[in-house]
């Protein structure tokens, strides 16, 4: 959630936003006049409680007719106070659910437009030349014993899957060592729940009532995350935190679940889009101002974890229009995946800035103050099972079988290739 006052301050700068977003302006100027109207109602509701309060006094000096007259003038003024009250509640629950409503404002130099409008920032390595015909990811799994969609579906349904031998080897090798990586970073690795509860959801920036990707357990209402960011966000909900010493940062591992509601007829083949997966993320909570810098260091990180796995891979910055709510702005790395001939997404970092804090009541006191402000939250990708895809198909062998970046073998127990079955 934006601070209202910076809005009413600049609210150009908020309407900027949503035109670079491809969203609604008018937004803006709704919560504007909601919140003149909740303020000139709260002026109301405590100018009258004064005049109540004199009158109160004026009472119990009164005496006789004077007394009679002055109760009934003060059982009017009563109904009056409890109905100015009403509505500065009225006015005040108004505004907030339009602050609610509103995504946060992008950060300068963020692009313009939608999905295609990113802006590449660099390209690190060149796309594998092959002297075969390359296979793609499900068809080495397969000949791997590594992936096993036919049960999957057979089990869970459609984009469910099973990882089995060398295939789920080779997933906890990657996120074992993404959270080798993150401790040594100073990340406090954390095994986050899955389910959680909607307040949580909305405050991390997800629509439960309107979003179609989310699971809902209904009878409990709980909600399944798409990402440890929800759970980590809420990790401090309601909290004064100490930033004195540098960020919190947290590494979540977690299964994730997305009901992939709008993809339907997309990257059916494999395991790219699919309801389940695992993945370790990178979760801080930081001053405003730190947040920045935060932001390239976590995208630092990322690019780390690709050079270990020796992917070919670039970096985009994401268009406005393609930035969930809370993002201010997010780098994606997508990774070369041969068989498709594009850059495939493998990770992505978000700068928040104070938006989910806001919502989720996370402070910070200010040195030599005794008040509080809201803290910045990022969060980033480290590893996914979506990594096997681009891992099995650019390290492929003409027979199938599959060679195991260096970095990664000592968490296979020193197996440098991935044998066909």
């Amino acid at each position: 959630m934006i601070d209202v006052n910076e809005l009413r301050d600049n609210p150009e700068k908020f309407r900027l936003s949503q035109r670079s977003r491809g969203a609604d302006e008018s937004l803006v100027d709704a919560i504007m006049s909601a919140d003149s109207r909740r303020r000139e109602a709260v002026t109301s509701a405590e100018t009258l409680r004064a005049e109540q309060n004199v009158y109160g006094k004026r009472v119990a000096k009164a005496q006789g007719e004077e007394k009679q007259s002055l109760l009934a003038e003060v059982k009017e003024l009563a109904a009056s106070v409890k109905a100015a009250a009403g509505e500065a509640e009225a006015s005040k629950a108004e505004s907030e659910a339009l602050l609610r409503r509103l995504p946060n404002a992008i950060l300068d130099g963020v692009p313009a437009g939608g999905e295609d409008d990113f802006t590449v920032v660099k390209t690190v390595g060149a796309p594998r030349e092959f002297d075969f015909q390359p296979r793609d990811h499900l068809e080495i799994g397969e000949l791997l014993g590594a992936i096993d969609m036919e049960r999957g579906a057979k089990v869970s349904g459609s984009r469910f899957y099973f990882l089995k031998g060398v295939g789920a080897r080779l997933e906890l090798a990657l996120l074992n060592m993404a959270m080798d990586q993150a401790v040594a970073a100073g990340f406090t690795p954390m095994i986050t729940p899955t389910l959680v509860r909607p307040e949580t959801m909305q405050g991390t920036g997800f629509d439960v009532q309107h979003d179609a990707e989310i699971y809902r357990v209904a009878e409990d209402d709980l909600y399944l995350t798409g990402t440890s960011e929800v759970a980590l966000a809420g990790y401090h909900s309601d909290e004064i935190v100490d930033l004195s010493n540098g960020p919190l940062r947290y590494a979540g591992w977690s299964s994730c679940y997305r009901r992939e509601a709008g993809s339907h007829g997309k990257d059916t083949r494999g395991i790219i889009r699919v309801h389940q997966f695992n993945k370790v993320e990178m979760f801080s909570y930081t001053t405003v101002e730190d947040s920045y810098a935060e932001h390239e260091r976590m995208l630092a990180w990322e690019e780390e974890m690709l050079a270990k796995v020796e992917l070919p891979y670039r970096v985009i910055d994401t268009a406005a229009g393609d930035l969930g709510m809370s993002a201010a702005r997010k780098f994606d790395c997508e990774a070369w995946v041969p068989t498709q001939n594009a850059y495939r997404e493998l990770t992505s970092t978000s700068n928040c800035t104070s938006f989910q804090a806001r919502r989720l009541n996370i402070r910070e006191r200010v040195a030599g103050a005794k008040s509080t402000r809201a803290v910045a939250t990022l969060n980033g990708t480290l590893a996914t099972t979506r990594w096997l895809v681009a891992i099995l198909e650019h390290h492929q062998n003409p027979d199938g079988s599959v060679n195991v970046p260096a970095a990664l073998r000592p968490y296979l127990g020193g197996m440098d290739v991935l044998p066909v079955l």
